[in-house]
């Protein structure tokens, strides 16, 4: 049988998860496949090199790679084609290598979506908060609206970044703000998503102060690693519905593995993947809102 090849260009990628988790979910599906890393400190590359990355791997007959910090947006100058919401969002973390060349797509922004819709059924989406304008907040936010988020506000450290999120979006319905506006805001929300590194192991802390939640706001995390991050913590203290960072990394990854096999992968599979790689963490994260006795309701 051939080896599919598929991988994943970044910086600082040595401890990523995705080669178990693309390999487990081959295995389980009959498919040989080989998800390597491409670091670019480990080959002595810089971000401007992503292009002549995508053309060895082409030349090494890899199907596809995933692309992460900090060439996300400097991959679209070396793309032949660019699906139309990769387009929108500016950014792309999936290449499939084909015939017709390179083609770029974001499953960011659907693993975001497909996440929320998996683990938050029902929540109120009218009024959010999302703290964070980089690009996964870019990918919420896409997310956000086309699920029918009627105001969005958006606030991050750099109050320019913010506004220019707004702006390229919807101005009509999403509206950058700084941070000292966040416990006015959250005073309005249904609900806040946090799409900062603020919570990772190595930038520990908690963006969203725990004194703004409440058992009728729901919480949706980015951060899967750990999967339980202070924030959730706080949410769960306060009985709030919330939502780990696992389901949208993982929803993001099974619709990658699509577009490189063209086969259906399991996304509750792959976040059960995702758990036990992080097992340490897992072992003290509950499941996604499973201490809250509060049902979200619409205000």
């Amino acid at each position: 049988m051939t080896t599919l090849l598929t991988g994943l260009i970044g910086s600082g990628i040595g401890f990523s998860l995705s080669p178990a988790m693309h390999e487990r979910e081959a295995t389980v599906l009959g498919l040989e496949l080989r998800y390597d890393l491409w670091d670019l400190h480990a080959l002595g590359a810089s971000p401007g090199d992503v292009g002549d990355l995508l053309r060895r791997a082409r030349d090494a007959g890899y199907r596809g790679v995933n692309i992460t910090h900090p060439c996300k947006q400097l991959v679209l100058a070396h793309l032949d084609t660019l699906s139309p919401d990769a387009a929108a969002i500016g950014a792309v973390n999936t290449v499939v290598i084909g015939e017709d060349g390179f083609a770029g797509h974001n499953t960011d922004w659907t693993g975001f979506r497909r996440g929320l819709v998996d683990g938050l059924a029902g929540a109120p989406l009218d009024r959010v908060v999302l703290v964070g304008a980089g690009g996964a907040g870019a990918a919420a936010a896409y997310a956000l609206l086309d699920l029918g988020t009627e105001r969005l506000d958006v606030v991050d450290a750099d109050p320019d970044r913010a506004a220019r999120l707004a702006a390229d979006r919807d101005p009509h319905r999403v509206r950058g703000g700084r941070l000292t506006e966040l416990p006015t805001l959250l005073g309005h929300a249904h609900g806040v998503v946090h799409a900062t590194p603020v919570g990772m192991a190595d930038h520990p802390g908690q963006a969203v102060p725990g004194s703004c939640l409440r058992p009728d706001l729901w919480v949706a995390e980015i951060v899967f690693r750990p999967l339980h991050t202070a924030l959730l913590a706080a949410a769960a203290e306060a009985g709030a519905v919330f939502l780990d960072g696992g389901r949208m990394n993982a929803h993001q990854a099974a619709d990658a593995f699509r577009l490189f096999t063209g086969l259906e992968p399991d996304p509750s599979r792959m976040y059960g993947h995702l758990r036990e790689l992080v097992a340490p963490e897992v072992s003290r994260a509950p499941l996604s809102g499973a201490l809250s006795p509060h049902p979200i309701e619409r205000r």
